[in-house]
């Protein structure tokens, strides 16, 4: 591990966003025990949420709740823009974009109404077909069940148009993958099972990788040094990893350290484009920069963003000017890799 010191830098939101900030950080803080369980009673009261609007669309985009599994409550939060066609509009075809949301494996869900907010601006800046996947939280339900969730999504999909769920000019032949922090692990993860599947329909062309959420064994450089940011700390990424992994693995195991020493071979996989964004205030960057290496050493096409002066899960936040600016980079990510096809 380097020695040099990363260089300090003056975090600097509006007063509101601060705010929002501090109060999820105290709520995640509050509601882990030290048993390894969540008070979900407590978080469920300051965990908001937003219900679907499948008759009336909220900026300019319906939304229906489809489920895929009721038995392990799966569904995932469908979105549509408004003129694309359910609506009498322009019917032309429009790419799939299936959304993993983040915290840690053991927080939020697709309802949540940060999330949906993402997921509305996608849909609508587009423009696309949007799949927000509720996935199975940690500790009730450990890996892998949250691929098992991802990959199954994908699979309904697959089958017939996921039951015939989705309108008709969602085109599976030009579907990406979405996520961010422990979304973007989980949108890894699929990618790869997808790859090995070799699914009749639905065909992944690329992966949106928003400040992936790994790690490893190891401290690095940027985990010791950045304290006191927002939302990440060692201590929290510790509690989440040991209630998401297997009894009796470190966090050197393939899903965490994904281009660690136990990492999957990828190479002979036809793996997607990658977009992927790091941020300069976000501890866990080494660990995203080390992924990113890893896919081009595994020949994969990959680029690489950085907003040197965010922090971890920022582009919730759409009062910044960095959070537009990413949905506008991801937005030509797309658009380029439409035009490829």
């Amino acid at each position: 591990m380097s020695n040099e010191t990363l260089a300090p830098a003056k975090l600097v939101i509006p007063w509101r966003t601060r705010l929002a900030l501090a109060v999820l950080s105290v709520v995640t803080d509050m509601s882990r025990r030290s048993d390894g369980t969540i008070n979900r009673r407590l978080l469920n009261l300051l965990d908001f949420k937003s219900s679907p609007s499948p008759h009336k669309p909220v900026h300019s985009v319906f939304s229906s709740d489809i489920t895929v599994d009721p038995t392990r409550n799966l569904w995932f939060r469908l979105y549509t823009p408004e003129n694309s066609g359910v609506d009498g509009g322009d019917p032309a075809s429009l790419p799939v974009l299936i959304f993993f949301h983040g915290g840690g494996f053991s927080f939020l869900s697709a309802a949540t109404s940060t999330y949906d907010a993402v997921c509305r601006r996608f849909a609508r800046r587009f423009p696309a077909i949007v799949l927000s996947v509720n996935y199975r939280l940690t500790p009730e339900h450990r890996f892998p069940c949250q691929y098992d969730d991802g990959f199954d999504v994908l699979r309904f999909v697959d089958n017939n148009r996921a039951n015939g769920s989705l309108p008709p000019n969602a085109d599976l032949s030009k579907c990406f993958l979405a996520g961010d922090s422990a979304g973007a692990n989980l949108a890894h993860h699929v990618a790869v099972r997808v790859c090995r599947a070799g699914f009749q329909n639905v065909k992944v062309v690329g992966l949106v990788s928003i400040q992936p959420y790994f790690g490893g064994q190891e401290r690095t450089r940027s985990e010791l040094q950045l304290v006191g940011y927002p939302f990440v700390s060692v201590e929290r990424t510790d509690w989440c990893w040991k209630v998401f992994l297997p009894d009796g693995s470190d966090r050197d195991h393939p899903a965490v350290n994904v281009s660690g020493p136990n990492a999957e071979d990828i190479s002979g996989l036809d793996f997607p484009d990658t977009i992927m964004f790091v941020c300069g205030l976000d501890p866990l960057q080494d660990w995203q920069r080390r992924y990113y290496e890893w896919l081009k050493r595994s020949g994969k096409e990959a680029t690489l963003i950085e907003y040197s002066n965010m922090f971890h899960a920022f582009y919730i936040f759409p009062e910044l000017p960095e959070s537009r600016k990413l949905f506008s980079e991801v937005k030509e990510f797309v658009d380029r890799r439409l035009s490829r096809l």
